[in-house]
């Protein structure tokens, strides 16, 4: 099969090691079923430790890395911390990409911006969930602002796991497959949808579909979200193999 190359460009934390696999292996696995081909660019903004002042400081150089992506003529730009959009007050992703679209267009681009923030709160409305559950590598206040944030957008949240993980390349270190056995302490029986990582440096990928199958009831994460609208935003059919119901090609 051949088809069109698209160009994938890629906001990411400094010590983001995640967001350039799971998002370049999930289209990779696509590209076996579908024509279109994929090759991913990536700026990169300074944060070591998942603190709110180093998150603060590291969003306000996502303008710079918009700017510079423009000048690879990305087809999309991808924001890849949801922590970071999620802890600048209820509502913020709608301000980061509107902003990121301006720097885009300033500097000759009309691609659009999605940010892992937005994608999982438009996850949970395209899969017509009303509550979720949901794991964060976060200490419990960030988690708690993560929690607030999807709950503004009129989820309820009907419990939550914060693993407490400070360090951002240790976040990056974890096993996906742990994710199964951290489920089962996740109350997620009145849950419609389990949120596996509210995070996109947290791997999960490995253990969406196999937790999905496990529990009965769809497996989302950050990553999947964000891959969801990356195709959305491309204008091709959002499908990956084994990567959960979001992807299964049925939205």
């Amino acid at each position: 099969m051949s088809g069109q190359v698209h160009r994938v460009g890629l906001i990411v934390p400094s010590s983001n090691i995640t967001m350039e696999t799971e998002i370049p292996a999930m289209l990779r696995a696509r590209e076996r079923i579908e024509p279109d081909r994929f090759t991913f660019h990536s700026s990169r903004m300074r944060m070591k430790s998942v603190t709110s002042e180093e998150l603060a400081a590291m969003d306000d150089e996502s303008d710079r890395c918009a700017a510079e992506l423009a000048d690879a003529d990305v087809g999309v730009f991808a924001y890849a911390c949801l922590v970071a959009i999620m802890s600048r007050g209820h509502g913020y992703h709608c301000v980061s990409q509107e902003r990121l679209a301006g720097r885009a267009r300033e500097n000759g681009s009309s691609a659009p911006v999605v940010t892992s923030a937005g994608a999982l709160v438009n996850a949970l409305g395209t899969l017509g969930a009303r509550s979720a559950a949901l794991i964060a590598p976060y200490l419990k206040p960030l988690t708690e602002q993560v929690v607030g944030y999807i709950r503004n957008e009129g989820y309820t949240i009907t419990d939550h796991i914060a693993l407490e993980i400070p360090d951002n390349l240790e976040v990056g270190s974890q096993d996906p497959m742990a994710l199964d056995a951290v489920v089962d302490r996740l109350d997620h029986s009145a849950a419609d949808v389990v949120i596996l990582s509210a995070c996109v440096q947290m791997p999960s990928l490995a253990a969406i579909q196999a937790v999905q199958d496990r529990i009965g009831k769809p497996v989302v994460s950050a990553a999947v979200a964000t891959t969801y609208e990356i195709l959305k935003a491309l204008d091709l059919k959002p499908v990956v193999p084994d990567a959960g119901e979001l992807l299964n090609g049925s939205y």
